[in-house]
């Protein structure tokens, strides 16, 4: 069923380490580069010229000057502002190929909407590490300052379904520019390991929606438990009613979200789609430190996912996304157990009276900064469907979704009252957009039928 709703076969064989946050990720991705002799190939979301991003470039250009065949891709938006022409070009210089995933172009006007959100690292072709960790400082922290560092969870990865992942960095690889040259690559053949555990790499792309259905189908399939750990949830009607199904059903179904987010609007959205949740007797509980970043799953004490992907539209269709699932008890095992612990920091909302509130913090069961284009959208569908019950009267709405409305009822003021005293301000700038577009399916035409004749 993995195989055939995520487009992901599992493959056997492999050994998959869990690490925590930045003080075990960061680490283990620098030993792996530093070890490395062949190939190392980076992909992440944001890449930054700062305490986090100086020492992993220290580490590439060590390699690329050892005649270690580097590869660095970093995305447009996510990076955009975070290092300078100067940092990229001393990894250049050094030899690090380094490419840059979808920047805007003139020919298309919305291309730059959808990103490359994975995040990973390959090594050989022998260790790979998957996560939700992007390269920067708030992942570190300032222990000086008192503030926590940003809580993330990803994997190590060792086995056959390496080459997986090597087989994803080389298709965003390819789609920046000339494709990889595969006979540069000579890795061992079998790293199939005795014992070791089947694995699943879902590799999702723009539009195909396999993650998205692998999460409906783990939330149909699930009979015990389902705990859920994501930074920006905004989960679709279907998801939403889905999660609640299997609670009915008797499933202890629990999602732990950021408290604080990096996102403004996020946890309104959150908040806003709570009451559903708690109606049916789902535990939702806000992490109580600066950010939680994690996005993982854990069903029954037998499957799990760590990756990139957030449980909202812009990860599902979107985005270029990395995640891998992972059939086994004892992984699984710590998977809960890493949970749980979390839950001892944070704090659990629940229903009283009709009002949702946060509560003193109980682990019994129940009795039956700048955001990406990513996040921005899921805000944004979110936003829209608190809007849009408000104006058709589809739905109940609860006081934690007032804000929301009050905000987008201001937006819309301001909007209508520059229109009627400055229409220029609206019109001038509607009209390039439209002209952009125009300008951009006329000449993509001529081209697409110069290529036909």
């Amino acid at each position: 069923m993995i195989a055939r709703v995520a487009g992901a076969a599992p493959v056997a064989g492999n050994a998959v380490r869990l690490l925590r946050d930045a003080a075990e990720n960061y680490p283990a991705w620098l030993d792996a580069i530093a070890a490395a002799r062949q190939s190392v190939r980076f992909e992440n979301y944001i890449f930054r010229a700062d305490a986090a991003g100086q020492p992993f470039a220290d580490a590439l250009i060590a390699k690329a000057r050892e005649g270690v065949a580097v590869y660095l891709l970093y995305d447009w938006f996510g990076t955009f502002g975070s290092a300078s022409s100067a940092f990229w070009r001393r990894l250049r210089d050094a030899g690090v190929q380094v490419r840059c995933f979808n920047p805007p172009r003139i020919s298309s006007p919305f291309g730059w909407l959808g990103r490359n959100h994975r995040k990973s690292l390959t090594v050989d072709g022998e260790i790979g590490f998957v996560s939700g960790l992007c390269v920067g400082a708030a992942w570190l922290g300032n222990p000086a300052a008192g503030i926590a560092p940003w809580r993330d969870t990803g994997v190590e990865l060792r086995g056959p379904a390496v080459a997986n992942l090597e087989a994803a960095f080389a298709e965003t690889w390819a789609l920046s520019g000339p494709p990889l040259d595969a006979a540069g690559d000579r890795h061992a053949p079998d790293l199939a390991i005795d014992g070791g555990v089947p694995v699943s790499v879902i590799a999702s792309q723009p539009n195909t929606m396999g993650l998205y259905r692998l999460d409906q189908l783990v939330a149909t399939e699930a009979r015990r438990t389902l705990w859920l750990t994501d930074a920006y949830f905004v989960g679709t009607t279907a998801y939403v009613r889905t999660l609640i199904d299997a609670a009915h059903d008797g499933v202890d179904v629990r999602l732990l979200v950021p408290g604080a987010s990096d996102l403004p609007v996020a946890k309104a959205l959150s908040r806003a789609g709570y009451r559903p949740l708690l109606e049916a007797g789902i535990r939702v509980f806000e992490w109580n430190g600066p950010m939680l970043h994690a996005k993982t799953a854990v069903a029954d004490g037998s499957w799990a996912r760590i990756g990139s992907s957030n449980l909202n539209l812009a990860s599902w269709v979107g985005n270029w996304e990395l995640d891998i699932s992972v059939e086994d008890t004892e992984f699984a095992g710590q998977m809960e157990a890493m949970f749980r612990a979390d839950l001892t920091n944070a704090t659990e909302i629940v229903l009283d009276l009709g009002t949702v509130h946060a509560a003193p913090q109980s682990l019994a069961p129940h009795p039956a900064r700048r955001g990406s284009p990513g996040r921005i959208a899921a805000g944004a569908l979110g936003i829209g469907s608190t809007v849009g019950a408000a104006i058709t009267n589809r739905r109940a709405l609860g006081p934690a979704e007032a804000r929301v409305m009050a905000a987008a009822g201001a937006v819309f003021l301001i909007i209508a009252a520059v229109a009627m005293l400055l229409p220029r301000l609206i019109t001038v700038p509607l009209a390039l957009v439209t002209l952009w577009i125009a300008a951009t399916l006329l000449v993509r035409a001529w081209q697409l039928r110069i290529k036909g004749r």
